[in-house]
């Protein structure tokens, strides 16, 4: 139940803004952002230890980035043999969303330059949106969908970031101002999911800038999960 923030420039050639925070199971292990991939040199994400593939992860050099959400679907075990986060690798590689993949169901948000896309796939078909210029909001079900508690509080409190290599700060305070709500209220952002019957907490968060030159990610873990602690990005 991971929430992505995303404003889409007016014009193609201004950065593309992006926040991202991680919500999952603390024992599943994770490696930080870092280069893990030596077959795909240039990329650097967030690692899933066990399945080897990316929660996040962005070509710095091509200006391609990709993040994926968990979504619910009715896929039948035996179909959902592959992992969400190689879906992940393969976006971010250039090489695009399949028309069925082998996993259970997620929203991909893809940034390539200018453009942004978001994939949602329930099982039954991919289907892809683009998004045009503002903030977007995304977590478990559509974009900017206002019958997600968390979109409907908290869309309007990120404002249009500022240029600079600062833009970050303010949609950082906004964060932390969604956690005047407890982790286990719908609304939250920064969360505790057991309540809800998933074993999953928010453990980090990053924000990236994405162009056609380039791309560039910062990484902050919290210092406890599910607790706010205003995580230093690097």
């Amino acid at each position: 139940m991971c929430t992505v923030i995303v404003h889409v420039p007016e014009t193609a050639d201004a950065p593309t803004r992006v926040l991202a925070v991680r919500d999952e199971d603390p024992t599943r292990a994770w490696d930080p952002l870092g280069s893990w991939w030596p077959e795909l040199p240039g990329v650097v994400g967030v690692r899933d230890t066990r399945a080897g593939g990316a929660w996040l992860a962005a070509d710095t050099d091509a200006g391609r980035l990709a993040v994926v959400l968990n979504r619910a679907d009715m896929l039948p075990e035996e179909r959902a043999t592959g992992s969400r986060g190689h879906v992940v690798l393969e976006a971010v590689a250039g090489r695009g969303v399949a028309d069925a993949p082998p996993t259970h169901g997620f929203n991909l948000v893809e940034v390539v330059g200018g453009r942004t896309r978001v994939h949602h796939w329930d099982g039954d078909a991919v289907r892809t949106v683009e998004l045009g210029p503002g903030v977007h909001m995304i977590a478990h079900g559509d974009v900017d969908d206002t019958e997600t508690a968390r979109i409907a509080a908290w869309h309007d409190a990120f404002p249009t970031p500022a240029p600079g290599d600062d833009w970050w700060r303010p949609w950082l305070a906004a964060l932390e101002a969604t956690t005047e709500v407890p982790p286990t209220d719908d609304r939250a952002i920064i969360r505790d999911n057991r309540p809800h019957g998933f074993p999953t907490l928010s453990l980090l968060v990053c924000a990236a800038s994405v162009t056609a030159a380039g791309a560039e990610v910062l990484y902050g873990e919290l210092d406890e999960p599910g607790a706010w602690n205003h995580p230093t990005l690097r």
